[in-house]
């Protein structure tokens, strides 16, 4: 199979690219490098030192024998490039990674607020408008988020996707299935509930054949292909804007500063490993729906866990302290989860859940790499009113350049 990775450079976007290409698919990486320009903006940088896009492939090249292309285009903005990029290389699929990821960025000022919807929204459509003029059979698989459920699920398990309601009418209840209620916390996540209503329409307009992955918040940082070689590493993010809380956790832990819980810490989110992420888009890839078919829906997650529980064993495994901090976010202090995720279940998935063993292994990770982070990107400082609360300080409500 021809495969398109849209972002293939970034976080989800090289190790997909790396595991597809193990299996033997022709890939190709699509990226504009914004986030290594939105890094050199913030004043951050991987805790693992990344090498560039062409470092990498040859590197993959150099120990596999396996070639993965590249090209360098922004999707929100070189639509007539990207046109042209389909019906050159005839993709058989496009997975689409090319989203600004971050909750806690597109929050941080009117500006980040604006790039991420003009960058997300506009990338999406132009993506889908352009399978519809290249006239190519081409499945789409979106990387999506659990967040566009929001995190009240009324005492019930949620649904991959659809809800089947009954309807009331004239002549009685009429049976309806509907997208599950949106709810996004973050205009990053309001993006991502955007992309599934321009899915559905795609879908029943133009038959266009989609795979909306709805993922939960990943953990660790290396798969089997990341771990060949020291130039194939991912990123690995530690600050308050991009890295998600167990890798920050365990960040905090090995350079000796306390882990930092927001509110309560009683915030139940959804988890997945890095290595059942690669496998997921693969078996996603394995299974299109039929053109004229519904997009086709999964929650992409293994396990969920409440953030005050995942403190306490980095705390027993590390031995580090847990500090409160006020919650820059708006959002319950509490709420209980509950999530369906059969379907990828059902085509072989094995999950990988939390495990001693496994967290050593991204702890060892940032015990290597500890003398590389820098102390002052570690607190959490864009907040979600957009005016500076107690107890924030007061660099939280400093503007900050957006990459290009």
């Amino acid at each position: 199979m021809k495969i398109a990775i849209l972002g293939g450079d970034g976080f989800c976007g090289w190790p997909a690219a790396l595991h597809l290409s193990a299996r033997g698919h022709d890939v190709l990486v699509v990226d504009n490098f914004s986030r290594r320009a939105i890094d050199a903006d913030l004043g951050t940088e991987s805790l693992t030192p990344i090498r560039d896009l062409d470092e990498r492939r040859a590197a993959w090249a150099e120990v596999t024998g396996r070639r993965i292309d590249a090209a360098q285009l922004d999707l929100a903005q070189d639509y007539a490039q990207f046109l042209g990029l389909l019906r050159t290389e005839r993709p058989d699929a496009v997975v689409h990674f090319a989203e600004q990821r971050a909750a806690p960025f597109s929050m941080k000022t009117p500006r980040t607020k604006r790039y991420t919807v003009d960058n997300n929204v506009n990338a999406t459509h132009n993506v889908l408008c352009a399978i519809v003029e290249s006239g190519l059979d081409v499945h789409l698989v979106h990387l999506g988020t659990m967040g566009v459920y929001g995190y009240g699920t009324a005492g019930m398990r949620i649904p991959e996707g659809y809800l089947d309601v009954e309807v009331p009418g004239p002549h009685g209840s009429v049976p309806q299935e509907i997208l599950y209620p949106s709810n996004p916390g973050s205009l990053y996540h309001m993006t991502k509930v955007l992309d599934q209503t321009m899915f559905a329409f795609y879908a029943k307009n133009d038959g266009l054949r989609i795979t909306d992955l709805h993922q939960g918040i990943i953990w660790g940082t290396s798969t089997v292909e990341t771990s060949l070689d020291a130039r194939l590493v991912n990123r690995f993010d530690y600050d308050g804007d991009y890295g998600t809380v167990l890798n920050r956790f365990l960040v905090q832990a090995a350079v000796g500063h306390p882990l930092t819980v927001h509110g309560t810490g009683g915030q139940t989110r959804a988890f997945i490993h890095i290595q059942d992420m690669v496998r997921c888009v693969e078996l996603a890839l394995s299974h299109p729906p039929a053109a004229g078919e519904r997009v086709k829906i999964f929650n992409q997650m293994t396990e969920t866990h409440r953030v005050r529980d995942l403190a306490r064993l980095v705390s027993e495994l590390t031995g580090a302290q847990v500090e409160t901090v006020p919650n820059p976010r708006q959002e319950s202090a509490e709420n209980d989860l509950h999530v369906v995720n059969e379907a990828f279940l059902d085509l072989g998935l094995q999950p990988t859940t939390l495990s001693e063993g496994l967290l050593l292994e991204v702890e060892q990770t940032a015990e290597r790499w500890a003398h590389r982070v820098d102390l002052s990107r570690i607190p959490a400082t864009s907040v979600w009113n957009g005016r500076r609360r107690p107890g924030i300080p007061a660099s939280a409500s400093r503007p900050a350049p957006v990459g290009a």
